[in-house]
């Protein structure tokens, strides 16, 4: 089906009940289903025709889940951006997918002024939560749809369905870096989307309980799949602005929480709260860690908090949240003792993919043997946007390769030990050592850098930066730290500078990176966290 469809086929059968909380904002399924009508005509009558681009830029707010929705309804293509990013990142980005339409918080008002300038593809602007200027705000443009729905154009005219449901049709262009150059646009279809959606139906369903979802996390990244997701399931999602742990543990008892995502980061930063015993959490259902690894005995300490709720799932952008799934009954027995190997796992392969590890010449090795997470199955995407390159690259032997060291028991649980990219997770965000690179030696007293992934008891990963600097040249770590966050942004700049004389190198006079992380790593079972 499509991805509307899949809300659909939710809001026909329980229009009374609440859909999503924001504040003091309430809105039914009904209400919901009637603005993204709204939204879709007022996309139809302003010319959109196929699949054209629309972007999302804004911080948590009920109103971003109406807009993503809408313009799936509309048949327009998804494109979540990072509001944490530097401007210039979105900028390349929305010019390389050739963006159409942007959807926009008044946050952001200020940045887009240069944001036309530089995107010419931009046509159509509008601010969710304010007029702003010559742009609409999204009630307004709301407010055209409606008029429009009852003048020309109809719901068959909106109705672009075919009776396969699309499989093909691109759900999303979403965002991923690689280890050299800028990010590519992921092709998310509506196969590997409604595979998604029906996984997670499956998997985090849960019996005898009304669904209520804390959607607290960016919901322009995974928390945005996952409220969706949980729209399909007719649960109430209750939307935060940002995270603040006190605020999530006393939601959780008030609203009667039962569904809940958080990238590892967060989930510490829950745990380590002086206050954590304080409050009720026997509504939690799904407590889902997904977007990096997470420490064993922090999970174990979840369960001892959190009760046997806890879970976590393996995906990525290219197969999006669940190519494997590491239920709440196995993580409760690992903690209890039963298997306490497996709370190291990320789980194992979900009912619609099939996962393997293979070495470098496409052979599939055995339990126990170290190699590439692959993977086949409708949830992998078709590839990238007009790169046909990267994308024969990551789908070569018949696979999708994930860059993502690891291997596999012999009961079948799968373990992640490492990344074959060049990738950092820093609090659930991928920052590639490449980009971070490019920047720093964009600074003429920079001779040569390296940029690795430390532990950080907080961030899982932190950004450290390796800078030797030319002969005669001199500068701070402030001075670089500054200049990073303004060609970066806060999330992708170095949490730490070390100066040193060279940067080691292989035999092949590339970076040793892995030479470069031992000292950082070593004690541990596994080069990430």
């Amino acid at each position: 089906m499509r991805a509307i469809d899949y809300f659909d086929k939710q809001a026909e059968a329980t229009l009374d009940r609440t859909a999503i909380i924001d504040g003091s904002a309430r809105y039914s399924y009904a209400r919901v289903h009637a603005a993204t009508q709204h939204i879709a005509h007022a996309m139809w009558a302003a010319g959109l025709r196929g699949e054209q681009p629309a972007a999302i830029y804004s911080s948590n707010d009920a109103r971003v889940l109406l807009c993503m929705l809408g313009l799936m309804r509309a048949g327009a293509v998804w494109v979540p951006i990072n509001y944490r990013n530097a401007l210039d990142a979105n900028v390349e980005y929305l010019n390389y997918v050739k963006t159409s339409w942007l959807f926009y918080h008044s946050s952001y008002r200020d940045r887009i002024p240069e944001l036309q300038v530089r995107v010419p593809t931009l046509r159509h602007l509008i601010c969710i939560d304010a007029e702003d200027g010559k742009n609409p705000s999204l009630e307004k443009f709301m407010q055209a749809g409606a008029d429009a729905k009852g003048g020309d154009f109809t719901s068959q005219d909106v109705d672009w369905a075919d009776a396969l449901g699309n499989p093909d049709r691109l759900v999303g262009l979403v965002p991923t870096g690689g280890t050299t150059g800028p990010a590519k646009g992921v092709r998310v279809t509506s196969l590997s989307w409604g595979t998604m959606t029906e996984m997670a139906s499956h998997y985090w369903r849960s019996e005898g309980c009304d669904p209520v979802c804390l959607s607290v996390a960016p919901l322009s990244h995974a928390a945005g799949v996952v409220a969706f997701t949980m729209l399909t399931l007719g649960a109430t999602n209750l939307v935060m602005p940002g995270f603040d742990a006190l605020e999530v543990l006393r939601n959780i008892e008030r609203f009667c929480v039962t569904h809940l995502f958080l990238p590892p980061t967060a989930f510490y930063g829950l745990l380590a709260h002086p206050d954590v015993r304080k409050f009720d959490y026997s509504s939690l259902r799904v407590f889902l860690l997904a977007a990096s690894p997470v420490s064993p005995d922090k999970l174990k300490l979840g369960v001892e908090i959190f009760g046997p709720c806890m879970c976590q799932s393996y995906g990525q952008t290219e197969a999006p949240m669940l190519m494997t799934f590491l239920d709440q009954k196995t993580v409760a027995a690992a903690a209890a003792g039963d298997h306490p190997e497996r709370l190291r796992s990320c789980g194992k392969p979900t009912s619609a993919v099939r996962l393997a590890i293979m070495n470098e010449q496409g052979q599939l090795l055995p339990p126990g043997q170290p190699g590439e997470i692959v993977a086949r199955g409708s949830l992998v995407s078709p590839g990238y946007y007009e790169m046909a390159e990267a994308t024969a690259e990551i789908h070569t032997h018949g696979w999708h390769h994930t860059g993502d060291i690891g291997y596999r028991d012999a009961e079948g649980y799968f373990y992640i030990v490492d990344r074959k990219k060049d990738m950092i997770i820093s609090g659930g965000f991928n920052v590639y050592s490449a980009e971070v690179e490019a920047a720093i030696m964009a600074l003429p007293q920079v001779h040569e850098c390296a940029v690795i992934g430390v532990p950080h008891s907080k961030w899982g990963e932190a950004v450290k930066a390796l800078v030797a600097l030319r002969v005669g040249q001199s500068l701070t770590e402030q001075e670089l730290l500054d200049h990073c966050k303004t060609k970066l942004g806060g999330v992708k700049s170095p949490k730490s500078i070390e100066f040193v004389a060279e940067i080691a190198k292989t035999p092949a006079g590339k970076i040793d990176r892995k030479q470069l992380r031992k000292p950082y790593w070593a004690g541990t079972d596994r080069a990430v966290h």
